[in-house]
């Protein structure tokens, strides 16, 4: 049983708004007026214990960000995350705004995208002029001009193989195709990055700062490529695309390895403790990663309801009704109110 029977009739299921994507606290309250505060989101894959902001000079906030200062992030970038060098990492406002900007890189064609995954690909490269093939397995993305896989994958966590994705580099060259590897999770997935080959002239990898560091508000993100493509990718961005704020917390962090590997224990505990509650309550872990957890069941949209009147959201989706996805509690509070809700106690 995917959650304890109640003893009374169930509310009316509210009106579901569609969420788009997770962090969407507005629309969960509309949907769930009568649930208790504070709501907790569990719908994203963002770390809920953030890097501990450092102190920063006022003048920082008060002056534009100088180049020097970018070239410095983009070397702690490069040591953090194993690019070749600084040349090969283009700091940008998060990864979201480079979408479209890598899509461009090749002229309007044939994009293939792994399914299933962040919607927003499929979106970005549209935008670019390229026409969308979602693809099921790896072997589909060959034939394309623009070939994207999301590594690890969201929201089930799968892998594909540096091997795999280096043949189909490979391939690509062979029309002067490119290949993005979306690396937003890979901070949490050990030997899966393609970080140390975007030497090759047509690697994008690009690398989310917000979602481990858990400072996804502060809208910090890269792109790691070959020189020629960095130059291409930065003189779109333009000058002064990153804030100097930004820019200081981003080469702190970065540069922070005692953080990151506690941080990595801590999640890799968390993740354990979050799949036995879900266990415990009928559903069925199928995947995910360190941050966040993908459940099936075929309560699925009653447990949505559920958490969602207890005041807790996570994220489902309409592709697949079946799924749900579990962001990690960041509290003690939060991690007794989400087995409150699962009826668990």
């Amino acid at each position: 049983m995917l959650i304890r029977p109640q003893t009374t009739a169930p509310a009316q299921a509210p009106m579901l708004e569609p969420l788009a994507h997770g962090g969407e606290l507005a629309a969960a309250r509309r949907m769930f007026p009568a649930a208790p505060e504070p709501f907790i989101d569990l719908s994203t894959g963002i770390n809920p214990q953030p890097y501990p902001l450092p102190a920063l000079r006022s003048e920082i906030f008060a002056r534009l960000p100088d180049r020097a200062s970018i070239r410095a992030l983009a070397a702690v970038a490069a040591a953090a995350y194993g690019a070749p060098s600084a040349d090969h990492v283009a700091p940008a406002p998060g990864t979201q705004i480079l979408l479209p900007h890598v899509a461009a890189l090749v002229p309007p064609g044939r994009a293939a995208i792994l399914r299933t995954t962040y919607a927003e690909h499929a979106r970005a490269v549209t935008l670019a002029g390229h026409d969308v093939n979602e693809v099921a397995d790896a072997d589909g993305l060959a034939h394309a001009d623009l070939a994207i896989v999301v590594n690890p994958n969201n929201p089930d966590g799968r892998v594909v193989d540096k091997a795999t994705l280096l043949r189909i580099a490979k391939d690509l060259r062979l029309r002067d195709g490119i290949l993005v590897v979306d690396e937003s999770f890979a901070d949490v997935a050990h030997g899966a990055s393609l970080a140390g080959e975007v030497d090759r002239d047509n690697i994008v990898v690009l690398r989310s700062f917000g979602k481990f560091y858990g400072l996804a508000g502060l809208r910090l993100g890269f792109a790691l490529a070959a020189p020629e493509l960095i130059n291409r990718i930065e003189a779109v961005l333009g000058p002064w695309a990153v804030a100097g704020p930004a820019i200081e917390i981003g080469k702190a962090a970065l540069g922070d390895n005692e953080w990151r590997q506690q941080t990595l224990n801590r999640l890799a505990m968390d993740a354990k403790r979050l799949d036995g509650l879900l266990a415990d309550a009928g559903l069925a872990v199928v995947g995910g990663t360190s941050l966040y957890r993908l459940a099936e069941s075929s309560n699925a949209t009653e447990c949505f309801n559920r958490l969602g009147r207890a005041g807790i959201l996570v994220r489902r989706f309409a592709e697949q009704p079946q799924w749900l996805r579990f962001g990690l509690p960041a509290d003690e509070t939060a991690w007794q109110r989400l087995s409150d809700a699962l009826g668990l106690n």
